[in-house]
């Protein structure tokens, strides 16, 4: 890893970052990633639609776990998939107390998307998660690593301790994770436990696995502050930071102090929230720069500021290869090209109280009488807080759940205000909607940096759509 990428694929929302598209970036020489986001819930899903050309069944049949992956097949596989009415089946919400089979779900489902991105070259892949999605850490690092992941990136959190974990899975070594539990007593920790000799088959003996290579860690962060933390406090070595800035894609750092809004109603930033680029460049870190990078003019600025290279997202998200559905790309697209396109930061959408961002677009939830029009369900729960309930006993509270089930376990009807269904939302945004009642069919909801409305000068003369390489070959010409 001594020569980075100048450029790194962003991880934009579950699925969206699809392994066609990490494997068409990384092919040209740059950084691809693939999202790690609920990846044992879009393996299932897309098991369900039948596995149209077989890629889930090719990852699966590599995994060196061979039971694992038939079981995987025998419960979730649908020969030319289910009924379009036909409801997905689904997992339950991750827990502290995970059930084998769920599992045994995250470390395939990660194998397979990173095993896919990486057939084909030999230049590395990437994987980014989010570290405040933890429950399902673990596995899914090894699953990742087990099929040769060069890069994790994380952020949405502060994952000091990712590299310890990374070096002691590069060994087939137990690891352990501590969880951010809301309402916890003072001292009082609550750490989640995994070996991965548990999940080896009959014919793994201790010490018959080599190795595995430990993947370069970059954290995500927007601050130099956060920055500086990372590279001093973390319990192993840290390769390097991508710097976010507020224009980013997806969930957004809040303003520093008392949040405040603009007229618009948007999170309102100040210059306490500016990025020291300084401090940045003086830590020594290789670092790349993130939010409204994706040109060859930001490129260049990015070099001449000391940075590695950039990580660009919303220009790859709209690529023919990324895994959003494709009437929501072209409707995007439309809306770029004709000048209409926009991105409102929501300072209330996501459960994870954090601002996000969503491209504006006639029937996706971003439509007030749409989102409206839902049922208050939480039943993935990706983004559900854990909260330690006066009894001891730790359960799962999301402020996008029914307001009597959240108010129920001591959530404040305020902090449910306005908010929306992330989770169902990324799932239709793939094409993997659930259809409820026969009838009911979950709407999408997008996300896309400041720079969606300057999208359309990726496409080629005539064309209707652009290409990952388009995007490379605008970003480094020549």
């Amino acid at each position: 890893m001594n020569q980075h990428p100048a450029i790194i694929q962003g991880g934009m929302g579950a699925g969206v970052s699809s392994w066609r598209l990490a494997q068409a970036v990384s092919r040209l020489g740059q950084l691809g990633v693939v999202s790690g986001t609920a990846l044992d819930q879009i393996l299932v899903r897309r098991l369900q639609d039948g596995d149209p050309d077989g890629p889930m069944r090719r990852g699966l049949a590599a995994l060196p776990f061979p039971e694992m992956a038939d079981h995987i097949l025998r419960a979730w596989f649908i020969p030319g998939g289910k009924a379009p009415t036909a409801p997905y089946r689904t997992t339950p919400p991750h827990s502290i107390n995970d059930p084998r089979e769920l599992i045994e779900l995250c470390i395939a489902a990660n194998f397979v998307e990173v095993f896919l991105a990486r057939e084909g070259h030999a230049n590395p892949v990437g994987i980014n998660y989010l570290e405040k999605v933890q429950l399902p850490h673990l596995p899914s690092l090894y699953g990742a690593m087990l099929a040769g992941v060069g890069y994790v990136l994380m952020g949405a959190g502060i994952p000091l301790h990712v590299p310890g974990v990374l070096d002691r899975l590069a060994e087939h070594q137990p690891v352990e994770y501590p969880l951010h539990v809301t309402g916890a007593r003072e001292g009082e920790t609550t750490v989640m436990h995994f070996n991965p000799r548990d999940y080896w088959e009959s014919d793994a003996a201790p010490g018959d696995r080599a190795p595995l290579r430990r993947p370069a860690f970059l954290a995500i962060v927007s601050s130099s502050t956060l920055a500086t933390t990372m590279l001093r406090r973390a319990n192993g070595r840290v390769d390097g930071l991508v710097i976010e800035t507020r224009t980013a894609g997806g969930h957004n750092a809040p303003p520093r102090g008392k949040l405040q809004l603009t007229s618009q109603g948007e999170p309102l930033y100040g210059e306490r929230d500016a990025i020291d680029l300084g401090k940045i460049r003086d830590l020594g870190a290789p670092f790349w720069l993130a939010g409204g990078y994706g040109s060859a003019f930001k490129l260049q600025e990015a070099l001449a500021l000391g940075a590695t290279g950039v990580q660009v997202g919303t220009a790859f998200a709209f690529t023919r290869e990324s895994g959003l559905r494709e009437d929501l790309k072209q409707a995007l697209l439309d809306k770029a090209r004709a000048g209409d396109a926009h991105v409102f930061t929501d300072p209330l959408a996501s459960p994870a109280g954090f601002p996000f961002k969503v491209a504006q677009l006639e029937g996706t939830a971003s439509d007030d009488a749409v989102c409206a029009a839902r049922p208050h369900i939480c039943d993935l729960g990706f983004l559900a807080e854990i909260v330690r309930a006066e009894d001891g006993t730790l359960i799962h509270r999301c402020p996008a759940e029914p307001l009597s089930l959240y108010l129920s376990k001591g959530g404040k009807a305020e902090d449910a205000t306005g908010r929306k269904c992330l989770c169902n939302a990324l799932m239709a945004n793939i094409g993997h909607q659930q259809v409820r009642c026969g009838t009911h069919v979950e709407p999408p909801l997008v996300t896309a940096g400041d720079d969606l409305t300057e999208i359309a000068r990726f496409l080629p003369e005539s064309a209707a759509t652009y290409s990952a390489a388009d995007v490379l070959n605008a970003l480094l010409p020549g």
